[in-house]
């Protein structure tokens, strides 16, 4: 079939989102998003409002940190049975409702807690509610992955991410105004409240299919290569060890087998494809601050056009990749987002001027939403089926440190070349995600053409 013939209709295209596991996505995605500002900027907000020092705000940053070293406990996730919820509800339904019980408690605890008498129980609970949180990405990440085929998983990345922006509008704005109209103690049990958003769709979804884990075992060569060596050892350490082989060894050396002298350069692709926006999203706020806008007019423009734009472009994103396919929405996704940085660089030489904002905030968001969904779709498709929550924990994580590393350096470049080279810098640092994009689309072994769906997706 020639890649042209293999194009799906736009009624085709849309009709995917009424799939139930694409809908679940999107009551999963606001359980993610929502104890992510929770910890970080409103956790701040309330902070400040009952006079904590600045100094000591600033430490709580490293919160986020979990975040980012998710890929160490992933293995565990991946593989080791819960005491009664396992056998309940399935590996990862139960390993996601620990999770999200993790949080609530972490938020009803913050709840009780006054910064004033107790910063170090605020800083205590605040790690168990990201813990919590960067846990229950590495579930529902899998979750996704095993719960629909490849052709449904940009639609499921779309509505996921529609989600998270909604939860990321109660954890913000939802917070903040419960916060001014009661007290902080409402805002959070509040917040506690919502986690059961999550909860009752993890009650209500099926678990994945997928092998038990000693069948899983039992097929890889390197587990039963140690068994056999090992014979006459005491028998519980040969389990501790062959289940370490499994979950730890076995998704990486997964990787790399499948794809060979590639491997190096697909980990590459995944950490530059989003190098571009995130070293530059440090210094949008400064620049729209220095150029003269206010307060008022930064947060109005970002929410209404800037939310607006990311969901529209999570959506065009998944209709775009069902119709064409993944390899050239690859490509388009990481030119873009190079060219929207622009904006940023034409807006700083223009001034203070609204539409200019606004054209800048449409571009951005409706380009990172779109960017988003696509690369979504295709680590997805890189993740094998028998390691999803190690092997998708490790990509998400390399996706963002460099581009996060390199944004550290933004503000000096900033002080001495101005915001206008600054942004097209950044504009090109994404022209090697662009390049690499273009090869990898053009290699059938890691992006296949797009084929017409031969049936449903579960459930």
């Amino acid at each position: 079939m020639t890649h042209s013939s293999a194009h799906r209709s736009w009624r085709d295209a849309l009709v995917v989102y009424r799939q139930a596991p694409v809908i679940a996505m999107l009551f999963l995605g606001f359980s993610a998003g929502l104890p992510f500002l929770l910890v970080f900027s409103t956790l701040t907000a309330w902070l400040r409002d009952v006079n904590v020092e600045v100094a000591a705000i600033g430490f709580f940053s490293w919160v986020g940190i979990l975040y980012s070293i998710k890929f160490f406990w992933a293995p565990v996730v991946d593989r080791l049975p819960l005491p009664l919820l396992t056998s309940a509800l399935g590996q990862r339904r139960g390993w996601m409702l620990l999770a999200q019980v993790t949080i609530a408690t972490g938020l009803v605890g913050l709840a009780h807690t006054n910064p004033l008498d107790g910063l170090a129980a605020v800083a205590g609970f605040a790690l168990l509610v990201a813990f919590g949180s960067a846990t229950q990405d590495i579930v529902i990440d899998a979750f996704r992955i095993e719960s629909a085929a490849e052709e449904v998983q940009a639609a499921m990345a779309s509505t996921y991410i529609i989600g998270y922006r909604g939860g990321l509008l109660a954890a913000g704005a939802g917070a903040l105004y419960i916060a001014a109209l009661a007290s902080w103690y409402w805002a959070y049990l509040a917040m506690a409240a919502l986690v059961g958003v999550g909860m009752l769709t993890v009650l209500m979804r099926p678990e994945p299919q997928r092998s038990s884990l000693g069948v899983q075992l039992a097929h890889e060569p390197r587990v039963r290569a140690f068994l056999r060596t090992s014979r006459g050892q005491p028998r519980a350490w040969r389990h501790l060890a062959a289940w370490t082989i499994g979950a730890v060894v076995c998704p990486f050396t997964d990787f790399f087998a499948r794809h060979g002298r590639k491997a190096l350069w697909l980990l590459v692709f995944v950490g530059i494809y989003r190098i571009s926006d995130l070293a530059m999203a440090a210094m949008a706020n400064p620049l729209y601050i220095d150029l003269g806008f206010t307060l008022a007019e930064i947060a109005n423009v970002t929410k209404l056009f800037g939310i607006a734009m990311s969901i529209t472009g999570g959506i065009l994103g998944g209709v775009l990749v069902v119709r064409y396919g993944i390899g050239p929405m690859l490509v388009a996704g990481a030119l873009i987002v190079a060219l929207t940085n622009l904006l940023f660089a034409a807006l700083a030489v223009i001034g203070d001027q609204i539409p200019m904002l606004i054209v800048t905030i449409i571009g951005d968001n409706l380009a990172n939403g779109l960017a988003s969904t696509v690369f979504i779709a295709f680590l997805s498709s890189l993740t094998s089926r028998a390691y999803t929550a190690t092997q998708y924990a490790l990509f998400s994580s390399l996706m963002t440190l460099p581009g996060k590393f390199i944004g550290g350096f933004s503000g000096l470049v900033v002080a001495s070349q101005g915001y206008m080279v600054f942004f097209i810098v950044a504009s090109l640092l994404g022209l090697p995600a662009v390049w690499l994009a273009w090869r990898i689309s053009r290699d059938r072994s890691l992006v296949p053409a797009n084929e017409p769906a031969t049936g449903q997706a579960k459930g």
